[in-house]
């Protein structure tokens, strides 16, 4: 059975971020959860043969806080579920001067979310959690204007491998290494809080 990880706070530093992919695979995989996470099932899970195969993955978000993020797997890729804060979203409007690619002209998303937010619905935005330079997971860095970060920093995610900075909407910010927004896969919700991650109304399973 599919299973949200809560992905909160940490150190910023890589072994922390590996350690909470270690922790989201495997409770996919049904061992045991640190005591820390805060796991939230998903129902109508396809199985781990069909997972692997690329079965669509559904996800219920209900129970993700406003600013809390989650990962998933889904085809053996962590895949995160941020449920955006008001702040989270007017930070996306703001200098978008900053950004590399600001109007995500580089179909790193499906047209249906080819916006300012990336995202179907405001407040839930998936991604692919993997750093679009070599692979590695950034970190959620929600506070603005950090002392490692700098004064201009807005808030978003920052891969510790390498430098690489993107904003809540994944979209990746000038001069770092990573030359792309982070991905984001097809998906489609099947109520208010619940997603299918994997495939859509338009171009089916993926």
């Amino acid at each position: 059975m599919a299973t949200l990880i809560y992905d909160g706070e940490d150190d910023g530093g890589p072994d922390a971020t590996r350690r909470r992919l270690v922790v989201a695979t495997s409770a996919v995989g049904g061992m045991a959860v640190a005591a820390a996470a805060i796991p939230f099932v998903a129902s109508m899970a396809p199985s781990e043969k069909a997972r692997s195969a690329g079965a669509p993955v559904e996800a219920d978000a209900a129970r993700l806080a406003p600013g809390e993020l989650a990962t998933l797997e889904w085809r053996g890729k962590p895949v995160w579920i941020l449920h955006r804060t008001p702040e989270m979203i007017e930070s996306l409007y703001r200098d978008t001067g900053q950004l590399l690619d600001p109007h995500s002209e580089r179909q790193q998303q499906p047209e249906y979310c080819r916006n300012a937010l990336r995202s179907i619905k405001p407040e839930y935005w998936v991604a692919l959690a993997l750093c679009t330079h070599l692979g590695c997971i950034p970190s959620i860095r929600k506070e603005v204007a950090p002392a490692d970060l700098g004064p201009d920093w807005p808030g978003g995610y920052y891969c510790p491998c390498h430098g690489s900075k993107f904003d809540f909407a994944g979209r990746v910010f000038r001069n770092v290494p990573a030359p792309l927004n982070l991905e984001i896969p097809k998906h489609r919700f099947l109520s208010g809080t619940r997603l299918l991650i994997g495939t859509d109304e338009t171009e089916g399973q993926g």
